[in-house]
């Protein structure tokens, strides 16, 4: 059902004659996000805020990718924003929320392939030609490109792009939790200490995605917020 356009109508009773007047179109709704993804999505929020800021407590108790002797901080991180309280603590929430995170992810991935919904958000070679018009409107003010369907051409890039950020925060983090099982994950990032900087790396990464995710929220307007907890979006613009 997800893609459908219906007419949202209202009954205009009876003309003076008796006869029915015809319902006048007072506005469309889509069904924009099935259930599976927005469950997928509100979860994986939660579980993402958690990490992030467990993973930067974990990141407080040794905050360098140098050498441990002489220790050169790369950044002092505020106890403020992380989770945890300390080391021991922030591993614990930070390995829970793990599981939900991965859990989730394949949930999504899952459903996405065997329903058909990823060609929704999926960014495919047909996708090229329309990236630098929305960045012309997005960046530089242009003009807006006419919308064919939910997602416009930059949105999915950015959509296929987290998608890749997420296995890669798994398969990082993997590297980092256990070097010695997964060595040959860890050989393959360059040993632990990259492995660990590439970890790094792909949260922040993901967080400007976050960033960006929510100023498009801003841009497209309430009804578009609204869809990810209904599922429905009233008056879509194709």
């Amino acid at each position: 059902m997800s893609g459908v356009v219906i007419e949202i109508i209202q009954p205009q009773g009876k003309h003076a004659e008796d006869e029915e007047a015809s319902p006048v179109v007072v506005g469309r709704a889509v069904y924009e996000h099935p259930f599976i993804v927005r469950l997928c999505h509100w979860i994986n929020t939660v579980a993402l805020f958690v990490m992030v800021g467990s993973g930067l407590q974990i990141f407080r108790a040794f905050p360098s990718f140098g050498a441990k002797i002489p220790q050169k901080d790369l950044l002092h991180w505020p106890k403020a924003f992380a989770i945890g309280g300390w080391l021991g603590g922030a591993l614990q929430w930070h390995l829970t929320f793990m599981w939900i995170y991965m859990a989730t992810g394949l949930l999504y991935v899952g459903y996405q392939l065997f329903s058909g919904n990823y060609r929704q958000v999926l960014f495919t070679h047909r996708d090229i030609p329309g990236v630098w018009p929305m960045v012309k409107h997005y960046f530089l003010f242009g003009h807006k490109p006419p919308l064919r369907e939910a997602y416009n051409s930059l949105q999915k890039q950015a959509y296929t792009a987290a998608i890749v950020l997420g296995v890669l925060s798994v398969l990082t983090g993997l590297a980092v939790w256990k070097p010695v099982q997964f060595s040959w994950l860890a050989w393959m990032m360059g040993g632990f200490h990259y492995a660990r900087i590439w970890h790094f790396a792909v949260m922040w990464a993901i967080l400007a995605f976050v960033l960006g995710h929510l100023v498009m929220v801003i841009l497209h307007g309430w009804n578009n917020f609204v869809s990810m907890l209904t599922g429905w979006k009233k008056d879509p613009e194709y």
